[in-house]
């Protein structure tokens, strides 16, 4: 489609160990629109991550290796250009908020320092044109005393105002895509509303997309446009947010929202648990890997591997069955 920002397909990473090669990421394929929060879910090991880190070339090699795929971006196939000319995407164009906001800074630099540097590498200002607007986007992201704190050190700010300092530095460039990966999972729950609403504040004044990362479907629910819904390195349901939460398709997307306690229920309901294990990818899977964990898995499950196929408008899930009526798709 002509309209994406960023257009992923088929992407596939594995890992070498000394066990066998993990297939993490399995043809994994989709678009990001101009100014669009996409929310991508699913459980620890899905593959999440690393599907992010391979667009963005950040695989370690070894173990790490992108095997098949294409990530176009402006134009140019971002798993194809040189470290060079990736190097000027990431930060720049296409910036990452990583997970732990704990250890993603240097404890031995200030923060102004690791702020300033990228606007001199990307942008070229001079170190005093990198200090006023490093101040400026700590500023933004609502830090107080902004200019004062640059000559602090990490060990000097709390969890909250560490991943402040993230998106700061995430967005000293305005790049055109923010990955924002899991980046409340370690704060309590205020300094999480806060760094949700502080994220939709700085996306609707900038008009910058937006991929979040997350296993919890609540902040998805109200931060994201689109959401995709990842299991076993595969994507296994795609829909826009309400169509999603109002009309779930794909078995593991329902265990995912039943294991979510609610608060528009009128007798009290037990939560759902999702029984079994994720699958060991030491094998590409053939079959659809959600099956050992489904009740609704019918004999074709164990047999083919469902492609993603649309149920509605924009909807799509890969499944054999329809679970609203238990029969064969």
């Amino acid at each position: 489609m002509p309209d994406l920002l960023l257009d992923v397909q088929g992407l596939e990473t594995t890992f070498k160990t000394p066990d066998g090669v993990v297939h993490a990421v399995n043809g994994v394929s989709f678009g990001l629109k101009e100014g669009e929060t996409l929310g991508v879910v699913g459980e620890s090991g899905c593959g999440k991550t690393v599907t992010m880190m391979s667009v963005l070339r950040l695989i370690q090699s070894p173990p790490g290796k992108i095997v098949a795929g294409k990530a176009f971006f402006f134009g140019q196939d971002l798993l194809q250009i040189s470290n060079e000319d990736i190097r000027h995407v990431r930060g720049a164009q296409i910036s990452m908020i990583f997970q732990d906001p704990m250890t993603s800074l240097n404890p031995v630099l200030t923060i102004g320092y690791q702020m300033e540097e990228p606007l001199i590498l990307h942008i070229g200002m001079s170190q005093k044109q990198a200090r006023t607007r490093a101040a400026e986007l700590l500023g933004m992201v609502g830090l107080p005393n902004a200019k004062e704190r640059l000559n602090d050190y990490p060990h000097q700010f709390s969890g909250g105002m560490r991943q402040r300092v993230m998106i700061a530095m995430a967005l000293s460039c305005s790049p055109q895509i923010l990955i924002a990966d899991e980046p409340t999972t370690a704060l309590d729950v205020t300094i999480q509303a806060q760094i949700t609403d502080l994220v939709k504040r700085l996306r609707d004044e900038l008009g910058m997309a937006i991929i979040w990362i997350t296993h919890d479907l609540g902040i998805v629910a109200g931060l994201a446009q689109r959401v995709i819904v990842m299991y076993g390195g595969y994507i296994i349901e795609e829909a826009p947010v309400r169509e999603l939460y109002a009309n779930p398709r794909h078995p593991y997307t329902l265990g995912l929202l039943g294991s979510l306690p609610r608060v528009d229920e009128k007798e009290h309901t037990r939560l759902f648990s999702i029984e079994g294990q994720p699958p060991v990818l030491y094998q590409k899977p053939e079959v659809c890997p959600f099956a050992p964990r489904c009740k609704w898995a019918i004999e074709h499950c164990w047999k083919e591997n469902p492609m993603l196929e649309s149920v509605a408008p924009e909807h799509r899930i890969a499944c054999w069955v329809d679970t609203k009526t238990g029969r064969a798709l």
